[in-house]
């Protein structure tokens, strides 16, 4: 009975042995995962080659670089965290929001195909925006950066606001739920040394915003009209109003029903004298004869 307790014993403890190491390499995988492609990575390669250096040093017996190494070692822990601030946010974020079931409940009812309807918009007109949406983690800091505006969502809200002579067409738009937060937000720029030199600082902002929180960014260029997707601090970019549909639905975790998208009105169409949401009013003239901007 004796031989048969110890050997289960051993299997016990060898199991857990193994769940333990299977942890770990999951631990490191997924950090590893979280700061690939950011400005961590070097980083993280410079402190690897200090680390063998000061192993090397203290197995060589070199007395001079392992005092130093005793006494500034209880504070590399505190200059850890000061560079790596934002990455270790990020991962216990991404951490927090998968352990909870949240996603995707709170945005029952939610309305976003007017987002890929002003999108499309912006993007035949060439007209830049940056429309941020709020998931799990809030982005109050930010909200109250901008103009506060706590107004429903709707395609004809973000077309005036994005108007080119609008004042609050330069920076982001915060989407909290179905409601528009603020407009004119500012927002934290990217970084990432990896980052394309063509990205303007539209696109960096909405790289950045995503690299520190769950947000999902929408961004549209006003050189080339071209519609970005942001989230997780990558960014897809050239997409069609389709494709950003489906990634808004993957991201939110349901369903967006496609709406009709406008047609663009040719020059010669019978159309072509009526206005776009984003043009100029055009000028009209006065009782006296004078030309006068419309009101």
């Amino acid at each position: 009975m004796l031989p048969l307790t110890t050997s289960w014993s051993q299997v016990t403890q060898a199991a857990w042995i193994a769940l333990d190491i299977l942890l770990v390499a999951l631990l490191i995988y997924q950090v590893l995962v979280m700061i690939r492609g950011t400005r961590a990575v070097p980083m993280l390669v410079g402190l690897t080659v200090v680390a063998i250096t000061f192993y090397f040093a203290r197995i060589g017996e070199l007395t001079t670089l392992n005092w130093v190494v005793s006494h500034v070692l209880p504070y590399v822990v505190f200059a850890l965290i000061v560079v790596f601030q934002s990455e270790i946010r990020h991962v216990l974020a991404d951490l927090g929001r998968r352990l909870t079931f949240l996603s995707g409940s709170s945005a029952e009812g939610d309305s976003y195909d007017d987002i890929v309807l002003a999108a499309n918009l912006f993007s035949q007109h060439q007209t830049g925006a940056l429309i941020v949406i709020e998931r799990e983690i809030g982005l109050r800091t930010h909200v109250e950066s901008g103009v506060p505006l706590d107004a429903r969502l709707s395609y004809d809200l973000l077309a005036t606001i994005f108007r080119p002579s609008a004042p609050l067409h330069d920076g982001a738009v915060i989407i909290q739920k179905d409601r528009v937060a603020a407009a004119a937000c500012f927002l934290p720029l990217s970084m990432n040394p990896l980052l394309s030199t063509q990205l303007g600082t539209r696109h960096r902002a909405g790289i950045g915003i995503t690299e520190e929180t769950d947000a999902i960014a929408v961004i549209c260029s006003e050189e080339t009209g071209a519609i970005s997707f942001a989230v997780g601090g990558k960014i897809e970019r050239d997409l069609t109003v389709d494709q950003l549909r489906e990634r808004l639905s993957a991201e939110l975790r349901r369903h967006i029903t496609p709406a009709t998208l406008p047609t663009t009105i040719a020059a010669n169409s019978d159309y072509a004298g009526f206005d776009s949401p984003l043009s100029e009013p055009a000028p009209r003239k006065s009782d006296a004869g004078s030309t006068e901007p419309s009101s």
